[in-house]
């Protein structure tokens, strides 16, 4: 056999060494080695041994064939990835920036082997005769082990063999001895690992609508004709979703092929599992972080194996290894946790649509409150809509009333609860039903300030204020740095210093107060930390076991408790003050969502926001659960100001130890850019000159800043940002790619990330 050689991603997360390296294949390995394994090279002068993967394969030798090394061995714990991976993770880089190891690392669900899970069962070889005479040698013997284990085998043909070291209490010296007999032989078979793990339980199936079957068969015809598009199913709070999801995935795996279920949050897994598990059995597993490295490999290798035909997840789960992906359900669609805030920044939606096109799949987008981009796409064709405005059960959306808190409080009310939400938690309680209060906010108290001198406490580590938790700590949420409360404001002196209370454990403590006996449970990051916290709270309010279920964003996203009749929303419009242009959108898609829990059973559900902003747009339209007047509205603002969907936006972000050295970068970087892609030589950015249009083929560019980040430092690193807007995506890939190239040239001490049409403005 010819010479072949390999060309290797190495595992160095630097962007200079982001290319291939050419090695030669040893001709013990040449058999073995296939594109996408994981292989130990010798790298640099010191020929250090690295892991890297194997991204293409061929005899032709690129380098002096005398200098080329060869490659050591295949990876005992590497995973090896994919053609179709492969492809993704250049499809990654290309869009998103990163180096080329950080993109595969981001396609690999399970990051190394582990050791493999083996059952291993003693099988009886004589017959129950000759076992019997083999029992009455050894009580004559007097050999107590073996006769405990001989007699379990005269009544059975096999037996575990956990349960006879453990239960039976025999030696594997005695299991040996009596195998060289030839009585019995140890069989081991591989297990793998499972997470999920639901009694049997039969399914009771609902008839779809007439509506539901509609959509179901419009996109599985495509599929049959071999024209699999991109769908977004709008359908209100309650309008069965699910149950089409299901109907088109049962019909995807009749066809023999796979199909994965995005979900943007962990604390959904539970209840969109179980719905999944009654319908696919065994069939169905999940992938998320909660998993250990042995059960996130052993899904993998299930997944390959034709195990299991349909994965449920966040993003991760998009990366699933299966051989022929007939659908992608993406539900919530809007969500903003769909987008990696880690280097790549990829978007699920996005990375989602090249997934399908790779295995020519469906994708299908599922909200009641749909993204603008989304929307937005139907607007202009590329995706296909279909809408669900009735609920299943009948029922009506929930009433909603907003309360003005300026009022409250200029009428004497001080409580964090309306006098309106006091008398309709009273009434619910009185009649047995069931609540849920929603606060965006979370710990024990949002900030402490001196109420003497306004002096607000912050964390020495980062530009953001610290938050007051039980025992008298201050925390910091970005960095984990913590102090004791002072007694006394380090400013000034004052003893008036003091939290606001804006916590949902502020919220139990006031619940409790107001109603003594009331049955709370509280869902947050504090209380969910644990891998099966949210499966526990979530089960004991649905078991009915709680009156109320306080909380934070996570539980008024996709959850369906029929006996929930009222939804209170406490300081709705916090959000609306955040320094984003999705603020608006997010309040909307935040309360819309929030009011939608309510009235999801037979009962009538009803729902109260409590606002200091309730002429706000955002506001008024969630009430009112209209979403088209929303979206005609925000469409309106976003194309005054060129923000996405209507334009693209690339952020530069700059992460540097010390801060001169970001800021010259960030500056050199922006003003590069300028060069380069604007043919007018003026400032495009802010500081008194206001925006400057620039043109590059033909697309108008826009460059905001070099400025500092909205928190100028986290953790010790100072953080600076410049926007550039254009309609044309190709434009800024190339203006990344640019960039790129002078950072190489550069090298500078500093972190640059790019985040193409970022989600938060950092």
């Amino acid at each position: 056999m010819g010479e072949m050689y390999a060309d290797v991603i190495v595992d160095i997360t630097h962007e200079k060494l982001d290319k291939p390296f050419q090695y030669r294949v040893p001709e013990r390995l040449q058999e073995k080695l296939e594109t996408g394994m994981c292989v130990i090279v010798p790298f640099g002068s010191g020929n250090k041994p690295l892991q890297g993967y194997v991204i293409g394969l061929g005899q032709e030798c690129k380098f002096d064939p005398v200098r080329t090394k060869d490659i050591l061995s295949l990876a005992e714990k590497g995973v090896g990835v994919e053609g179709k991976m492969i492809a993704l993770a250049a499809w990654i880089r290309k869009n998103y920036g990163s180096t080329m190891i950080q993109a595969l690392k981001t396609v690999l669900p399970a990051k190394q082997s582990v050791k493999r899970l083996e059952h291993r069962t003693l099988e009886r070889l004589m017959s129950r005769e000759e076992i019997n005479s083999l029992l009455g040698e050894s009580r004559r013997k007097k050999q107590v082990a073996k006769e405990r284990l001989l007699q379990e085998l005269v009544n059975q043909d096999s037996i575990p063999y956990e349960w006879v070291t453990g239960k039976l209490g025999v030696s594997a010296q005695t299991v040996n001895s009596l195998e060289r007999t030839g009585a019995i032989r140890v069989v081991s078979r591989e297990q793998f690992r499972n997470p999920v793990k639901f009694q049997d339980g039969a399914e009771q199936r609902k008839s779809l609508s007439a509506a539901q079957q509609a959509v179901a068969d419009a996109v599985l015809a495509d599929m049959d004709a071999g024209t699999p598009g991109t769908y977004l199913l709008h359908g209100i709070t309650g309008s069965g979703k699910t149950e089409v999801y299901l109907e088109l995935i049962e019909n995807v795996v009749k066809r023999g092929r796979q199909a994965v279920v995005l979900i943007p949050e962990i604390a959904l897994t539970y209840q969109t599992l179980l719905r999944f598990y009654r319908r696919f059995g065994d069939r169905v597993s999940v992938m998320n972080s909660t998993l250990s490295p042995g059960e996130k490999y052993d899904q993998c290798e299930r997944a390959k194996r034709g195990e299991i035909d349909v994965i449920i997840g966040p993003r991760s789960a998009l990366f699933t290894p299966f051989p022929d992906i007939g659908m992608i359900v993406m539900d919530e669609e809007h969500e903003g946790s769909y987008k990696s805030e880690a280097s790549p920044k990829y978007h699920a939606r996005e990375t989602a649509l090249e997934v399908a096109r790779l295995h020519k799949a469906a994708v299908v987008l599922g909200s009641a409150t749909p993204s603008l981009e989304a929307y937005y796409r139907v607007q202009t064709g590329e995706y296909r809509l279909f809408t669900l405005t009735e609920r299943l059960t009948g029922g009506q959306l929930p009433g909603v009333s907003i309360v003005d808190l300026r009022q409250e409080l200029k009428e004497g009310n001080r409580s964090i609860f309306s006098r309106k939400l006091q008398e309709l938690l009273a009434d619910r309680l009185s009649k047995g039903e069931q609540s849920i209060l929603f606060l965006n906010r979370r710990g024990y108290a949002g900030f402490v300030s001196c109420r003497a001198c306004g002096h607000v406490m912050k964390c020495p580590h980062c530009d953001v204020s610290l938050s007051e938790h039980k025992g008298g700590r201050l925390l910091c949420h970005y960095c984990g740095y913590s102090e004791p409360k002072p007694g006394t404001c380090p400013k000034c002196g004052s003893k008036y210093i003091n939290g606001f209370r804006a916590g949902t454990q502020q919220i139990e403590e006031k619940l409790t107060e107001m109603f003594p006996g009331v049955r709370c449970l509280r869902m947050d990051g504090d209380t969910t930390k644990t891998k099966d916290s949210y499966q526990q709270i979530l089960s004991a309010f649905a078991n009915q076991e709680a009156d109320v279920l306080i909380g934070t964003q996570m539980i008024v996203k996709g959850h369906d408790f029929p006996q929930v009749t009222l939804v209170g929303v406490l300081a709705a419009d916090l959000s609306l003050s955040v320094n984003d242009y999705r603020a608006g959108e997010r309040t909307f898609q935040l309360l819309t969502q929030a009011v939608g829990r309510a009235g999801r059973g037979a009962l009538p559900g009803e729902a109260v926001i409590q606002t200091y902003q309730p002429e706000h747009y955002a506001v008024v339209h969630a009430a009112a659960q209209d979403y088209e007047s929303f979206y005609e509205e925000e469409i309106l603002y976003r194309e005054l100001l060129g923000y996405p969907p209507v334009s693209h936006m690339l952020a530069v972000q700059v992460f540097a130890r010390v801060e001169n050295g970001g800021r010259q970068l960030a500056e050199r970087l922006a003003q590069t850019v300028r060069s380069a892609f604007c043919k007018r030589d003026e400032y495009c950015g802010i500081g008194g000159q206001g925006l400057a249009g620039c043109m590059a083929d033909s697309a108008e560019i826009q460059l905001i800043g070099p400025a500092p980040a909205a928190i100028e430092k986290i953790n010790d690193i100072f953080r600076f940002v410049f926007y550039v807007k254009c309609p044309k995506y190709d434009t800024l890939i190339r203006i990344k790619d640019m960039a790129e190239e002078k950072l190489k040239e550069w090298q500078p001490n500093e972190t640059v990330q790019f985040d193409f049409d970022p989600m938060n403005t950092m």
